[in-house]
């Protein structure tokens, strides 16, 4: 009688035991940052980002040039202008200021919305070609490896090389 017991505890753990073990999927690794900043379609992006944002700082530059430009002429004059004139005209260098800050602002906004809509084609194609490698590996679950996202060992798969791969790159 105290072998059936024995047997039956020991059936009964070997069960959980195996049950806990198929319940763990697999599990693989790959660092997401690198591999969009690999992606030839994420470097023509931030290129094509640059080339924008170096054509709203031209703009900026050259307003804020033209203000300095007023001010000094205004300092210039100011002797020689009557007090309502200079109330005037450091409105006007006020309002111009608003203009630039205003500038300023809705580049920063284009600027975010043009990023946006560049790269969340190339994080789409990234996160289904991470699926389609993790699926064809038979993995269940992929972590994301970058830098500072809490991943401290990284004893798994690394489907980067794979991934770059099923990219074409």
């Amino acid at each position: 009688m105290k072998n059936v017991k024995r047997i039956a505890v020991a059936l009964v753990l070997f069960v959980a035991a195996t049950g806990f073990v198929n319940a763990q999927g697999k599990v693989a690794h790959v660092n997401v940052q690198q591999l969009l900043s690999e992606m030839p379609e994420m470097k023509s992006a931030q290129a094509e980002l640059k080339k924008l944002q170096e054509t709203y700082r031209a703009d900026i530059e050259s307003s804020m040039t033209e203000l300095k430009n007023k001010y000094t002429q205004y300092s210039n004059e100011a002797t020689s202008k009557t007090k309502e004139e200079n109330e005037e005209r450091a409105l006007e260098l006020q309002g111009f200021e608003k203009n630039i800050q205003e500038a300023e602002q809705a580049a920063m906004q284009e600027l975010q919305k043009k990023q946006q809509e560049l790269f969340a084609p190339i994080s789409d194609k990234a996160k289904n070609a991470i699926e389609k490698v993790a699926a064809a590996q038979g993995f269940d679950y992929v972590i994301d490896a970058s830098p500072g996202l809490s991943l401290i060992v990284a004893k798994g798969k690394d489907l980067l090389p794979a991934v770059k791969q099923e990219l074409g790159f």
